[in-house]
């Protein structure tokens, strides 16, 4: 059973069709076996104060930028970091974790998309990857939307084809073995638009502009990391 905790009602009303319960009382929800705090960093340490969990329970956080090492020392549960992303939304979540999970949580968390374990050392480039991630494949679907609206597509119908594009070629990559460059050759035949298309990439900075854009994400996880320690 899901019961979601806010002091705000209008925060609690947004979740009413997904939770099983809703609740102001923290301690109602802190009887959970699995107790999820999703807040902003800076009022965690405020939220723990109130919460009176045991060993038998799990913690699993996903406030950026707070740290394990924060978490434990004002709890005796099992403690879980993780970083979701947007998508949980629509079940296609991608998340990382650190910590020593249990069936529960991976349970809990296969139900919204997929995760991966990483050690907490890489949380904050996870944070860049995936947290962000969402944000900056928006940019780039929105892109290829306006360039095939600004060539005669209607925007609507622009939209659809680069969102699905982009859609069809992420769940590509999930189910095949072969590597991206490989991929990336399975479509760009020798004389063939998509060659076309590719070595403007190629000859562009896009790929070093990506990564400038996970390095600041990365280094800004870091900064608030450094304050929840």
């Amino acid at each position: 059973m899901v019961t979601a905790c806010d002091v705000s009602e209008d925060a609690l009303a947004s979740v009413e069709e997904v939770a099983d319960r809703t609740t102001t009382d923290l301690q109602e929800a802190a009887a959970s076996e699995v107790v999820v705090i999703a807040v902003k960093p800076d009022v965690v340490g405020a939220v723990l104060d109130e919460l009176e969990l045991d060993a038998d329970q799990t913690l699993l956080s996903f406030a950026a930028g707070v740290s394990t090492d924060f978490l434990e020392a004002r709890t005796d549960a099992t403690v879980v970091r993780g970083m979701p992303n947007l998508a949980a939304e629509t079940g296609t979540m991608a998340c990382a974790i650190a910590g020593d999970a249990g069936p529960a949580v991976e349970d809990l968390l296969s139900s919204l998309g997929a995760f991966v374990r990483i050690d907490e050392a890489q949380m904050d480039v996870a944070t860049a990857v995936n947290g962000s991630g969402p944000a900056f494949v928006f940019y780039l679907i929105k892109a290829m939307a306006e360039a095939g609206s600004q060539n005669g597509l209607e925007p609507e119908n622009a939209r659809t084809l680069a969102a699905q594009t982009f859609k069809g070629a992420a769940e590509t990559v999930l189910q095949s073995d072969s590597d991206l460059e490989t991929l990336i050759d399975a479509v760009s035949s020798e004389g063939g638009t998509t060659i076309e298309g590719m070595e403007v990439l190629w000859e562009s900075t896009v790929d070093e502009s990506i990564a400038a854009a996970v390095e600041a994400a990365k280094s800004r996880s870091e900064e608030i990391t450094g304050n929840h320690e």
